[in-house]
């Protein structure tokens, strides 16, 4: 199964998760030049680590994953969705449909699509969420 998985990775790395990776860490460059953007930034770069390697993490709820409410799960998380999704939530998603599209196009491209269709949605609104490892 890790076979496997390396071997989706490196394929997806090549057919748009470099390009992806790097749109989410240029978000995340951006994000640190105003110290209120720096948790957005954090995030960022946790999120294009993702974006690089997806195959074997996932997204998940921070409050499922917890049971408990932090700041990114509460009201303050709502409100910097919003402001995360005008800013570069709605960029970010239209690439990764882009490359989706691009990669419905072929058979063997399918599980890359559905990966950037999952990750254009955490591209929407990324706070509240953690990646973690698939069991």
């Amino acid at each position: 199964m890790a076979v496997l998985r390396l071997i989706f990775n490196i394929a997806w790395f090549v057919l748009g998760g470099f390009v992806m990776g790097l749109a989410w860490w240029i978000a995340g460059l951006l994000c640190f030049i105003s110290i209120i953007g720096i948790p957005f930034g954090r995030a960022c770069f946790v999120i294009g680590e993702m974006t690089f390697w997806p195959f074997g993490q996932e997204q998940m709820n921070r409050r499922s994953l917890t049971g408990q409410d932090d700041l990114g799960t509460g009201a303050f998380g709502t409100l910097g969705n919003v402001v995360w999704f005008l800013l570069f939530g709605i960029w970010l998603a239209i690439g990764h449909i882009t490359h989706a599209l691009a990669c419905f196009v072929t058979i063997i491209g399918i599980p890359f699509g559905i990966q950037h269709l999952k990750l254009a949605m955490l591209s929407l609104t990324p706070i509240g969420q953690t990646i973690v490892a698939k069991a």
